[in-house]
Parts: structure tokens; sequence; C-alpha cells
């Protein structure tokens, strides 16, 4: 129930906050749709038409009401549906989010697990030092910076990947390592603690004392404590990946929510931006809901421990 409450009043403040940021935004859609030279009396009919008018608590109760009866208007600019131009572009941000996770937690996870591993007891120290220095500073680099070096190392130096677009398979590997970069030092770094923590409890003193081979250790009494661990902050991760695709998509052309809402917000198309602000943020809820639900599948005693 306290899960259920708490999604509420999230959503809620989506809601709100979905409606209040195209206001804060400067400009006017009536000037972006007649052009510069329009009249005040055109850019007037136009607000009228557009019911931007009116005070802005009648704007937001029928905003409400909109969003509960599933209607999200016309495109102020591109005139057709906002449900058919998001449902156009959504799959594109959620294929780069999830792939992006995926890539995130391949590579997070075993690399912190195999760090941790070898510097257990203050061994291996130089490697110590190089794995926190190189975390560090990939974790310092903006997403564009990275998605701007892959471009040009990859596509257009090394024509290895293409340099825009959604064209294939291929199409997604540099965009998803752009977006997963930062976030795998963060989800290694934590693997790293967690396994340190993990190999110093009694059951895995006890586990070498039985002589169980290694890989027996690792995989079938390590890894999964881990996890509980890795997952918590996993879903943090998965809800800032997606958001995190709208400053990489733009930089690849990725066909999806991210390049729309630019163009949206360039255009002052408050409809088109309100709907993808309400989308992203409900998709950041459920993940989250969803993540409490798996930990409690995985770990039961994570839900014994808040009872």
């Amino acid at each position: 129930m306290r899960r259920l409450a708490a999604m509420l009043i999230a959503a809620v403040v989506v809601l709100v906050a979905s409606f209040l940021l195209v206001h804060l935004i400067p400009g006017d859609p009536a000037t972006q749709i007649a052009g510069y030279y329009a009249t005040p009396e055109v850019r007037a009919e136009i607000n009228r038409q557009l019911g931007l008018n009116r005070p802005l608590l009648h704007q937001f109760v029928d905003y409400v009401n909109d969003v509960v009866h599933l209607r999200f208007g016309t495109s102020f600019t591109q005139h057709q549906p906002v449900t058919t131009l998001i449902g156009s572009r959504l799959a594109k941000t959620l294929e780069l989010a999830f792939a992006s996770f995926a890539l995130t937690m391949l590579i997070g996870v075993p690399v912190g697990l195999v760090v941790g591993a070898l510097t257990r007891e203050g061994r291996r120290r130089h490697l110590d030092h190089a794995f926190t220095a190189t975390t560090s500073l990939v974790h310092s680099i903006p997403d564009y910076l990275i998605a701007t070096f892959l471009v040009f190392a990859f596509a257009v130096t090394w024509s290895l990947f293409p340099v825009a677009g959604a064209d294939g398979p291929l199409s997604l590997v540099l965009p998803a390592v752009a977006v997963a970069a930062v976030p795998a030092t963060v989800i290694a770094r934590l693997t790293r603690v967690e396994t340190l923590r993990v190999l110093d409890l009694d059951y895995v003193r006890t586990a070498r004392a039985k002589r169980l081979s290694s890989f027996r250790i690792y995989l079938v009494h390590i890894l999964p404590n881990v996890l509980t661990g890795t997952l918590t902050l996993g879903g943090l991760v998965l809800t800032g990946l997606i958001g995190g695709t709208v400053v990489v998509e733009n930089v690849f052309a990725w066909p999806g929510l991210g390049t729309a809402i630019v163009r949206a917000i360039t255009d002052r198309d408050f409809p088109m931006i309100q709907a993808i602000i309400l989308f992203l943020g409900l998709i950041v809820v459920v993940v989250n809901a969803a993540v409490d639900l798996l930990l409690i599948l995985l770990d039961p005693r994570s839900s014994l421990r808040e009872a």
C-alpha cells in the first residue's frame, strides 16, 4: 500500500509538472505557427483557438480531464494526433534505453565482480588504483562528449558503424554505448564494493572451508547476494537512462522521443511537450515499482526488514 501511494503521488507530481513546464518555456506558440511578422490580432486569434488565452487554472482543469480520458490533443505544428506521433517514436526510445541498460549490467557487474575478487584483502593495489581512476575519469565525461567521440572514431574515421539514424542493429551500437558508458562505471564500482562486503561474510568462509570450487562459490553464493544491492541501484540507473537518451538521441539523430521533444520545444508545441514529459515520467514511475517488486522476489528479506 505504501508503494502504491508513492506511485500515485509521483504520478500526480508528473502530471502537474508536465503542465507547468510548458508555460515556463519562453516564446509564444502563436508566433511559431503564424510567423514572426504576424500581426498581434492574428496571434491573439490563434491563442484563442488553441485555448491559451484562458486562465491558467482553467487550462489545467481541461488538461487533467483530457489526460484522464486519454486525450492528448493534436500537435500544433505537425497537425497529427499526439498519441500517433509518440507511438511512432516511443518504441525507439525504449529500445535504446533497455539496450543501454543491458549493456550497463553486462559490463558493470562482471567487471566489478572480477575486480572485487582480485583486490580482496588489500591485494593488487595497482589494479585497485587503476580501476578507481578509470571509472572516475569515464564518470566525469558528459554523455554528449562520449557520443561525439564515438561518432568521430568509429563512424567517421573507421566507418565501422553508421553515423546516424536507425537503419539496422548496427545503428544501435554506438548510441547504446554512449548512454551506457557512465552508468556502467557506477554499477561496476557498486558491484566491487558489494563483492568485497560479501567476501567477508561467514557463509563464504564456510564455503571455502568445505573446499567448494571458486566457480561455484562466486556463481552460487556470492553473485546472488551482490545482485540484490546492484539491482537496487540498477532501477535508478534504468530510469536515468530513459531520460539520458534525450541528449544522445539528438547526437545520433535517433528517431525517438528525445529528438521529438527537442523539436517540440523549439516549435513551442505544447501538447507534444506535455505528452512526452508525461509518458516518460510515468514510465519512470512504473519501472521503479517493477524494480521494487523484483527485489522482493529475489530477496524476501527486504520486505521483512521493512515490516
